[in-house]
């Protein structure tokens, strides 16, 4: 008996932006790193356009949780790889500080 195909909502998505500016800064090569990585089963990576936040470029995000990462550079996705993909642990110097904020407490 074959194992259940992955539906879409089991799946998670890696939006890796290539539009101008994160093309300029390095997207491409964030997007083949990610792609080339040792991803779980439920994870796809894919090239989307321009996500909207050009200053804080390259980006990428992770749908359906909207997990936003922010400056990102090839040597990124492997650690995005192992401890959020893989481990279930947000990268926190990574997420965009825009749309993720924490507050610390003194």
């Amino acid at each position: 008996m074959n194992a259940p195909q992955k539906q879409p909502a089991d799946l998670r998505t890696v939006l890796v932006c290539q539009n101008c500016t994160c093309l300029a800064r390095g997207g491409e090569k964030l997007l083949q790193a990610l792609q080339a990585a040792d991803l779980p089963d439920d994870v796809e990576i894919v090239a989307s356009d321009c996500l909207g936040q050009c200053n804080m470029a390259p980006n990428a995000r992770i749908i359906p949780e909207e997990t936003w990462y922010c400056r990102l550079s090839p040597e990124d996705a492997p650690r995005i790889v192992r401890e959020h993909l893989q481990e279930g642990k947000p990268v926190k110097d990574k997420l965009h500080p825009r749309i993720h904020s924490y507050y610390s407490f003194l």
